[in-house]
């Protein structure tokens, strides 16, 4: 098996999460159940898309939306109803001054506020044939989020009182959009002084410059292979990152230094053990523990065959590795990415 022991997460797999949630005898869903549903999506883009179905639940009738959140441009990071390719698009429209309201003359707004060239794109995603659009704004503790965007292509209207209770729903999920959002900003800060971090002792050997990205970027690849996902790959990505970190003291016993350095880091243990033992090798033969096959940690294990990788340059060389220096299937699964 490749994946690694871990203990079980309170989270329920992604295609529960995505089903409707149930509907009370009255018509409209528990908010505090969708709440709790939300909870266990295990993505930003997961939630973004839970609350744009239940938003469109609580119009009625045949709605689809997107969810555009402000991080330094509006971009698309979540669609219901729409293809997911527009999830990452740039775009500007009737949310921009984060204040609810409804259009009644379908997209002309947004076709009008945006370039040209978008146009084909927005008229690929069934945008040209929107004849009502609804924009919630999402705000936490004053600083705006973004918005959830529902569009309707039939003549059938909003009523006062769903446009209110989709308003409300905005307002209920907001906050959690909010600490989620930060979130994913603090991991972007933590990757790029990691990252800046590695490449300011790497450029002391202009040998070694680059190095850390590159096993950074194949052991994720190989993790996504084997089934890593989510946070799993997050900390594999920061193992590869500081593998070759303890190389600031020298060469000598370099991965049990590294590892040392994320000592009181509890949510980095599985990457602590990946550094530490990525000298290891399949037959036994390895250090510092001498572990072998298996008893290998799996991070370690993907990391000596990146690591290996990049460093020989040449897959022919790598597969001769298999089996004696190197896990027999992560190999194979090296074979398989596109060179």
């Amino acid at each position: 098996m490749f994946r690694r022991p871990r203990t079980p997460q309170p989270t329920a797999p992604v295609t529960e999460a995505r089903k409707p949630t149930s509907t009370p005898a009255g018509g409209v869903p528990d908010a505090t159940r969708v709440l709790n549903d939300l909870l266990a999506r295990p993505s930003l883009e997961g939630i973004l898309e839970g609350a744009l179905l239940h938003a469109s639940t609580l119009l009625g009738g045949d709605m689809r939306g997107y969810a555009i959140l402000r991080r330094g441009q509006d971009k698309v990071a979540g669609v219901s109803g729409y293809p997911k390719a527009l999830i990452g698009t740039a775009l500007s429209g009737p949310w921009r001054a984060m204040k609810p309201c409804m259009l009644a003359d379908g997209a002309r707004e947004l076709y009008e506020s945006n370039p040209a060239e978008l146009h084909s794109t927005l008229d690929t995603c069934g945008m040209k044939d929107v004849r009502l659009t609804l924009v919630v704004p999402l705000s936490d503790r004053g600083r705006a989020l973004g918005a959830l965007v529902l569009d309707r292509t039939s003549s059938e209207g909003v009523s006062p009182a769903a446009q209110e209770a989709v308003n409300r729903w905005g307002a209920a999920v907001a906050p959690l959009i909010g600490v989620l959002e930060s979130r994913e900003e603090w991991k972007a800060a933590a990757r790029q002084i990691t990252a800046s971090v590695v490449e300011a002792i790497e450029s002391q050997d202009f040998d070694a410059l680059g190095h850390g990205k590159a096993v950074a970027d194949l052991s994720v690849a190989l993790g996504r292979a084997v089934g890593l996902v989510g946070r799993d790959l997050d900390e594999l990505w920061f193992a590869a990152t500081m593998h070759d970190l303890g190389k600031i003291h020298g060469e000598t016993a370099h991965a049990q230094v590294g590892a040392n350095f994320l000592h009181d880091v509890p949510l980095m243990n599985e990457a602590q053990k990946a550094i530490r033992h990525h000298h290891e090798r399949w037959d036994g033969q390895g250090e510092p523990g001498r572990l072998a096959g298996e008893d290998i940690p799996l991070y370690a294990r993907i990391l000596a065959v990146a690591n290996a990788y990049v460093r020989l340059g040449d897959l022919e060389r790598v597969k001769a590795q298999a089996g004696k220096g190197l896990d027999p299937k992560l190999v194979a699964a090296l074979e398989k990415l596109p060179q």
